[in-house]
């Protein structure tokens, strides 16, 4: 094979690599183009192109995510992860655990880790690469690597998202939520809802967001029972759409452009946490973005008084 059509064979691990490391879809697609610039420009073949570029794609995204955590501290409000329409990357052997390291909780988790751990842990134990690989990738002997995969696993455990393993159970549940949503239905809301469950909205300061967390199944029922119906007015819409391997929804102003996204966490046949990202600098790769203000200017001005 060419340089060109090793590197699109792998393109897809490459991308997936760089998006559990920085939970962004741009700045995954800009690593992955990166390590194609600097694969392209070597003189010398790699003994094994699958090591290098994984290498190269793994310090490039650390890299990246060292200067974005400055960023990171500063945002406004919720910062939550780009939404992820599909993984390009399938392995059957570990399908469970790419489904469960691209969900929008594990990759919260994975903020928590330094760079080197996030790196290490996504190398080894979602990719299931060997020490020798994650210590080439990180820059770090083997038994430094071992030891950063096993601070790693801890703090993951200590907070390992769980989710509904029926995927036939959580998508039923998921379009009875969107349909109680598309009528405006409170009490239909709440009794899909579990009684602790927390809904957060990521604007960056961008666009109209939640000032907190909402918390509750009577008053995340009563919020989503209001203002979706008012939206619906204007005539936003939604169609239900996996995001990050969970379900959810793509919400469109009434010229088809992306107002936000919405992903739901379901465990125990309820909904424990809603996520909302409305940021347009994080929806681009999404389609064609609206304008939220406009949208929320909108709708303030149909609202009974």
């Amino acid at each position: 094979m060419s340089r060109t059509e090793e590197f699109q064979e792998l393109r897809p691990l490459l991308f997936s690599i760089a998006y559990r490391i920085l939970g962004s879809v741009a700045e995954a697609e800009d690593a992955v183009q990166e390590t194609w610039l600097r694969y392209e420009a070597t003189a010398t073949e790699p003994r094994s192109v699958k090591a290098y570029l994984s290498t190269t794609v793994t310090r490039i995204a650390i890299d990246v995510l060292r200067s974005a955590r400055v960023r990171r501290e500063e945002y406004v409000g919720e910062w939550l992860p780009e939404p992820l329409l599909d993984d390009p990357y399938e392995d059957p052997e570990r399908a469970a655990e790419l489904a469960e390291s691209v969900s929008m909780a594990a990759l919260l988790l994975l903020e928590r880790l330094s760079p080197l751990e996030r790196a290490a842990f996504v190398l080894r134990e979602v990719f299931d690469f060997g020490f020798p690989e994650v210590a080439a990738a990180v820059g770090r002997s083997e038994a430094a690597c071992r030891q950063l995969v096993s601070r790693a696993r801890r703090h993951m455990a200590a907070g390992r998202p769980r989710f509904e393993a029926d995927r036939e159970e959580r998508e039923e549940l998921a379009s009875r939520f969107f349909d109680a949503l598309r009528e405006g239905d409170v009490d239909g809301l709440r009794g899909l809802l579990a009684a602790d469950v927390s809904m957060v909205g990521d604007g960056g300061g961008r666009a109209p967001q939640l000032a907190r967390a909402v918390e509750g199944a009577q008053n995340v029922a009563r919020l989503l029972g209001s203002v979706f119906p008012r939206m619906a007015r204007i005539e936003v819409t939604f169609e239900p759409h996996e995001l990050n391997g969970q379900p959810g929804a793509i919400f469109y102003d009434r010229d088809g452009k992306v107002l936000h996204t919405l992903a739901l966490d379901i465990l125990d046949g309820r909904i424990q946490t809603i996520r909302a990202v409305i940021n347009p600098d994080k929806l681009g790769h999404v389609g064609p973005v609206a304008d939220a203000w406009a949208i929320h200017r909108e709708v303030q001005a149909g609202r009974p008084s």
